[in-house]
């Protein structure tokens, strides 16, 4: 039986690299979960491999068929963007075990729909300092900066994954990315003891 393992942390934190390193390695065979979003694509992002970019009338149809499995709403300096995972029949867990990232708040909702023993929650914890100057430097490489909403979500990462909510999810391990090589063996090591 599959699991889904659910990669989480406060922004630039490292996630998307350790998501795309855990996708490449052979020890433990993941496939993506692509989530959805109603947010502007980044720069060299593309549909269907980072998200599923979508508009606020496409996320209000997917909810009216009822394939709305967990959402997020952000109000941003530039509008409502949406977070959200789709029952799109790209997940099997009888035959396969998968990898999102995201929220703790989307971790609590897909463990409430998939059942917590068959999600496997993945902490990353990075220093507050190196994480705001990577904050920094990619959204300077962006066609149009958006320095506001940058520093909104590195605020916000305050609230979403204090400790006291980290607790009340239930998440007990995390992993400090200050070393990527090792943060990475420690996950998977991690992963393969608990089957995934």
């Amino acid at each position: 039986m599959g699991k889904i393992v659910y990669l989480m942390g406060k922004s630039s934190s490292g996630k998307d690299t350790i998501y795309k390193r855990l996708l490449e390695q052979d020890t433990v065979r993941l496939r993506k979960i692509v989530p959805y979003t109603t947010r502007p694509v980044r720069a060299q992002e593309r549909d269907g491999i980072e998200y599923h970019f979508t508009d606020e009338a496409g996320y209000q149809e997917l909810l009216k068929k009822g394939e709305v499995i967990e959402a997020r709403i952000y109000h941003t300096c530039h509008g409502i963007w949406r977070y959200f995972t789709v029952a799109d029949n790209t997940i099997d867990l009888s035959v396969q075990s998968y990898l999102v990232i995201g929220t703790l708040e989307a971790y609590e909702q897909i463990s409430r729909f998939y059942g917590k023993d068959r999600v496997i929650p993945v902490m990353i914890e990075l220093d507050d300092g190196i994480r705001l100057q990577r904050a920094l430097d990619r959204e300077k490489a962006q066609d149009h900066p958006k320095y506001e909403e940058m520093c909104r979500r590195f605020l916000a990462d305050a609230e979403d994954f204090s400790s006291e909510r980290m607790k009340s999810a239930g998440i007990t391990q995390t992993f400090h990315n200050d070393e990527l090589e090792q943060c990475l063996l420690k996950i998977i090591d991690y992963l393969i003891k608990c089957g995934a």
